[in-house]
C-alpha cells in the first residue's frame, strides 16, 4: 500500500496529501474574502505556512506553485505580498493566471507542493 496520509479531508477534498517526502496542498484562501488583494494574499500564504509547518516542512521546500487571480489587474499587489513572503533562495516553479474563483469575494487562491 502506498505511503500516503489525508489531512483535514472529507468526501470531496483533503486539504493536504502527504506522499513519501512530498506534501501537496489544496488550494489556499483567505478566511475573510472582504480584504483587498494584499490582505487575501497575506492570509492565503499564513495558512500555506501554517499547513506546511504541520506536515513538518515549510516555504523554504516549496517545488511548486500555482497562483490564481480573479483579475489580473491585482497581479502587481499579489506579487508584492509573495515577493515579501518567498523564501529568497528557495523560489518553486510558478505560474499565475485569471480565473473564476468559486466566490467572486475571493480575489487570489494560492496551491503549493513543498518537500520535506
Amino acid at each position: 500500500m502506498p505511503d500516503i496520509t489525508r489531512i483535514d479531508g472529507n468526501q470531496r477534498r483533503s486539504r493536504m496529501v502527504v506522499h513519501k517526502d512530498v506534501v501537496y496542498l489544496a488550494g489556499q484562501v483567505a478566511d475573510d474574502a472582504r480584504g483587498d488583494i494584499a490582505a487575501q494574499t497575506s492570509e492565503a500564504l499564513a495558512k500555506i505556512d501554517d499547513l506546511l509547518s504541520r506536515a513538518g516542512t515549510s516555504k523554504d521546500n516549496l517545488l511548486s506553485a500555482q497562483i490564481w487571480l480573479a483579475d489580473m489587474a491585482d497581479f502587481p499587489g499579489m506579487n508584492a505580498v509573495w515577493d515579501n513572503w518567498v523564501a529568497p533562495d528557495n523560489a518553486p516553479t510558478r505560474c499565475c493566471g485569471e480565473v473564476k474563483l468559486a466566490d467572486p469575494a475571493y480575489r487570489v487562491e494560492i496551491v503549493v507542493t513543498a518537500a520535506r
